[in-house]
């Protein structure tokens, strides 16, 4: 049975970072395309980031370039999001989520399997 479990999530200072975390279990991520997104109140799913298992190429949304990154470990099917620099618009619930195939895409519609989600709050 596929799961994903996020952790890392929390309340941070507008400049501060943040690290979650995705433990994957029943599935091994190599066969898999993996991503990041979030969903802030009232607002849509966005992509946030994701990883193509092939060759580890990644992708990220423009607004969220250089602060940023994407990570995993294999030995541990375990992906990463570190977050630096964060700000108050990052304030959202962030969900990895998994997709069969190897394809890069920020494109929420194209995961089939999601985390319940870890909530990540950017306030003073």
């Amino acid at each position: 049975q596929v799961q994903l479990v996020e952790s890392g999530g929390g309340l941070v200072q507008p400049g501060g970072s943040l690290r979650l975390s995705c433990a994957a279990s029943g599935f091994n991520l190599d066969y898999y395309a993996i991503g990041w997104c979030r969903q802030a109140p009232g607002k849509e799913r966005e992509g946030v980031s994701c990883i193509r298992n092939s060759d580890g190429i990644t992708y990220y949304a423009d607004s969220l370039k250089g602060r940023f990154t994407i990570s995993r470990d294999n030995a541990k099917n375990t992906v990463y999001l570190q977050m630096n620099s964060l700000k108050p618009e990052d304030t959202a619930i962030y969900y990895c989520a998994t997709g069969w195939g190897n394809f890069l895409s920020l494109d929420p519609r194209r995961y089939n399997h999601w985390g319940q989600g870890t909530q990540v709050t950017v306030s003073s």
